[in-house]
């Protein structure tokens, strides 16, 4: 049999780490909790109606709270949308080619740091929920048990904040349209699965509308001139209700079995 060249390896190391990932982060649908919840709408048989008007809240705004999962992968690997090339900086570019060519064996999520911002929210059975309350959106994440805080209040974004992973939201209503904008992130993190880079730079708007109870859409708008050389924007990404269920732990404790998989 012919030997397997170094960059076959190489290869075969990055999908036993991404499948690593998947046993890290995905349980099982049927460990899921499963209970009618109060407040969900339903057929004559009981099962939850997805196509139902979406919630509001006592102020007649939209409700977005509710267990959310991407309705399918179409944009994990390519946030822009399959076959979308984005213009980036000369050494953003480099970066993101070494990140296809590896197959993302450096993946943030799989030494056990957090996803970034959308992509903690664009693999398809890795839930997460939002709570709305009248003064910010709390976004709970499933995997790795870390959390988002979308302030909604009238403040600001911070000046000059400290970086941190998930950056610093301020959110507003425009009709039914709740637009999101965060800055003020660390740098380690990816926009997606395929290795979009971001600096600190960097700066997004978010776009959510939920068209159903069983329904919601996310549009991004990136800007980070220091990775590119223009904004640009998402494709439409659709997510789906999980009705009847609520959230369960997950740890990321398999971080040591990383060098085993991908090698040195």
């Amino acid at each position: 049999m012919a030997s397997v060249t170094g960059a076959a390896k190489r290869r075969q190391a990055s999908m036993a780490a991404a499948a690593m990932l998947f046993v890290m982060a995905g349980p099982a649908s049927a460990q899921w909790l499963k209970l009618p919840l109060p407040g969900t709408p339903r057929l004559p048989d009981g099962k939850p109606n997805l196509t139902a008007p979406a919630p509001k809240t006592p102020d007649g705004q939209p409700d977005l709270s509710g267990i959310w999962q991407a309705d399918g992968n179409r944009y994990l690997e390519n946030l822009a949308g399959p076959g979308v090339q984005v213009p980036m900086q000369p050494w953003a570019a480099a970066v993101y080619k070494e990140r296809q060519e590896t197959l993302g064996r450096d993946k943030p999520q799989i030494h056990c740091m957090p996803h970034g911002v959308p992509d903690a929210m664009l693999v398809p059975g890795i839930p997460f929920k939002l709570i709305q309350t009248p003064n910010e959106l709390v976004v709970l994440y499933e995997e790795f048990n870390v959390y988002r805080q979308i302030f909604t209040d009238g403040r600001a974004l911070p000046n000059d904040p400290n970086p941190t992973w998930y950056g610093y939201s301020v959110g507003k209503w425009e009709g039914d349209t709740f637009v999101v904008e965060t800055a003020g992130f660390k740098d380690g993190t990816w926009l997606d699965n395929g290795g979009y880079p971001h600096t600190d730079a960097l700066h997004l708007t978010e776009r959510f509308r939920r068209r159903n109870f069983g329904t919601m859409q996310l549009d991004v708008a990136i800007d980070d001139s220091k990775a590119y050389p223009k904004p640009w924007k998402s494709a439409t990404i659709n997510f789906k209700l999980m009705p009847d269920t609520e959230l369960i732990e997950h740890l990321c404790e398999n971080e040591k079995d990383v060098p085993h998989l991908v090698g040195k």
